[in-house]
């Protein structure tokens, strides 16, 4: 689009100072307006930024493309099946949203409902495969209904949702974000959890863990954003990463770690975030 195009030009020269002025501290921890792997500030889920809720249920029925094992810096994506997965830099915010589980989970914990979008403009994951790899982290053991104290049910389009998991094109991630153009990390904001889809495929570089580890630490870190939980940092050297810390940017002698709760247990280090430096934005991938 157009606009787009003329504002994210203009973003790419600003936003780069901008969001270095932000990790540098002005907004330390869970900042304001969003976070990049940071956020706050709600503008809702529609089938288009600003519009009204025309999303459309995807396919329940998972494709054999799946992408592979984590990745070292600079490779190309892994992928099994007959297609990789593509998108573009730009997309055009419009959302394909999975079917929802057919009933609340059992238990007495607080419940909140979730939806699940995929951008329209990737192609090669088929919605209701992502949908299921994001309900099987947020239900898995160790996760967030760990303990019974909150319940996570996933829900289709058209009723009420407290959250939507977006997986987004590196342009929309900076549009729902709502923060300086980054076009990198993954972000919370308000109700949108934004996972960037170029961090989904390729992971990050040096995370030494498997892709599949990564997918569910990227999960986990924003929907604990929007469950009330900041930044953390590394609690020890070659201990395991709390969830909230920025493994995106760095593990700080850390270990990765996909799981909020370790033997049932909370886990969790101090709190505040490091000054590590965001990598250049993500162009579009075609397949």
């Amino acid at each position: 689009m157009t606009r787009k195009a003329t504002a994210r030009s203009g973003r790419a020269l600003i936003g780069r100072s901008a969001m270095a002025l932000l990790v540098a501290g002005l907004l330390p921890g869970c900042g304001t307006p969003a976070t990049a792997d940071r956020g706050t500030t709600d503008r809702g889920t529609t089938d288009r930024a600003g519009g009204t809720d025309r999303a459309t249920a995807g396919p329940t029925t998972p494709s054999a493309a799946s992408p592979g094992p984590g990745m070292a810096a600079g490779s190309t994506p892994l992928v099994s099946g007959p297609a990789a997965i593509s998108y573009p830099a730009d997309g055009g915010n419009r959302w394909q949203v999975a079917a929802g589980e057919p009933a609340a989970p059992a238990g007495t914990g607080r419940l909140l409902r979730y939806r699940v979008a995929v951008e329209r403009d990737i192609r090669g994951l088929p919605v209701a495969e992502f949908a299921a790899e994001v309900s099987a982290t947020l239900t898995a053991p160790q996760g967030w209904t760990t303990g019974g104290t909150l319940r996570l049910w996933r829900v289709g389009p058209g009723g009420p949702a407290d959250f939507t998991v977006h997986l987004a094109t590196p342009g929309t991630r900076d549009d729902l974000c709502g923060d300086a153009a980054d076009g990198y990390t993954s972000c919370r904001n308000g109700d949108r959890v934004v996972i960037h889809v170029a961090r989904w495929v390729k992971g990050v570089p040096r995370y030494g863990a498997s892709l599949t580890t990564y997918r569910r630490y990227v999960v986990n870190h924003e929907v604990g954003h929007r469950l009330g939980h900041g930044h953390e940092r590394c609690p020890g050297r070659g201990r395991p990463a709390p969830v909230m810390q920025q493994q995106t940017l760095g593990l700080h002698g850390c270990t990765a770690n996909a799981s909020p709760y370790r033997d049932g247990v909370r886990y969790a280090g101090p709190a505040g975030a490091y000054t590590d430096e965001i990598p250049p934005p993500e162009p579009g991938r075609r397949g």
